[in-house]
């Protein structure tokens, strides 16, 4: 079988969900949601079209994941002051007072998946993968597909 990264990243990233919803369970965050509150800690009143744009996730699905954040306690919405189409995202106090928590949880899955590495062969890894994504970003897919 020839060699595929797309494969492995695939394998990685269903596993990373797997272990995220294990490890989230107490908290009855999934790994759906988790990166929106880990955004929110860091960017407290984001709206929902700059988490969109910065988790790389479609308007629709952010809308169901804050939705179900909000119904579970852990963000609250209000309208943007000086432009009412925005909704301005907060972590509630429930969620500020579990994010660092849930931020240990879930960043234990990269020292799970690079236990055993030096930090130089880490950077290198990420390096890679920082460059893959910057030739994705810079990639006109549809284009790529028409051209097939």
């Amino acid at each position: 079988m020839k060699k595929s990264i797309g494969r492995l990243i695939s394998i990685l990233h269903r596993q990373a969900q797997i272990y995220i919803n294990h490890a989230l369970k107490d908290y009855n965050i999934t790994s759906a949601e988790h990166s929106f509150l880990l955004y929110l800690w860091k960017n407290d009143g984001a709206n929902q079209d700059e988490m969109s744009v910065f988790l790389y996730i479609d308007k629709a699905a952010t809308a169901r994941a804050i939705k179900s954040l909000e119904e579970k306690g852990y963000v609250i919405k209000d309208k943007d002051s000086n432009d009412k189409r925005f909704n301005r995202v907060y972590l509630s106090d429930k969620a500020k007072m579990n994010i660092e928590d849930i931020a240990k949880r879930v960043s234990n899955w990269s020292n799970i998946i690079s236990e055993g590495l030096d930090e130089n062969t880490k950077e290198y890894i990420y390096s890679i993968l920082e460059n893959m994504v910057e030739k994705v970003e810079h990639t006109d897919l549809k284009k790529v597909l028409e051209e097939k």
